[in-house]
C-alpha cells in the first residue's frame, strides 16, 4: 500500500468514525430494530472498516440517551429504533445536505 493510499484510507476511517451516529441514525430510518452487531456488520460490509463493539456500542448508548433511538429486549438480544426525536435530527441533516457538503468543500478549497 502506498503512503498516499495509508493517508486516504486513515482519513476515511477517521470521517466514518466522526460520522457514526448520523450512519447509525440513517440506517435505522431505513430498517428498524437493528442490533450493534448488525451494525458492526453493516460497517463492515458497506464501508470495509472492522468496528470494536466497544466503538458501536458507546455511540448507540450516546444515541439513546439524547433520546434519539430506543433500545428493545427482543429474545436475547437487544435492538435499536429510530425515535420521533431521531427521525426529526435525521430530517435536519439531510434537509442541510448541501450546506453540509459544501462547507466540507470550502474547507479544503484553496
Amino acid at each position: 500500500m502506498t503512503t498516499n493510499m495509508k493517508i486516504s484510507s486513515k482519513m476515511r476511517e477517521r470521517i466514518l468514525r466522526n460520522f457514526m451516529d448520523l450512519i447509525i441514525l440513517k440506517e435505522l430510518r431505513n430498517k428498524a430494530n437493528i442490533s450493534g452487531y448488525d451494525i458492526i456488520t453493516l460497517f463492515h460490509r458497506k464501508f470495509r472498516m472492522l468496528l470494536s463493539a466497544g466503538s458501536v456500542y458507546s455511540v448507540l448508548y450516546a444515541l439513546e440517551r439524547k433520546g434519539l433511538i430506543e433500545g428493545i429486549m427482543t429474545n436475547e438480544k437487544r435492538v435499536y429504533k429510530l425515535t420521533k426525536k431521531g427521525e426529526e435530527e435525521i430530517q435536519k441533516v439531510l434537509h442541510n445536505r448541501d450546506n453540509i457538503q459544501f462547507f466540507m468543500q470550502s474547507m479544503f478549497s484553496k
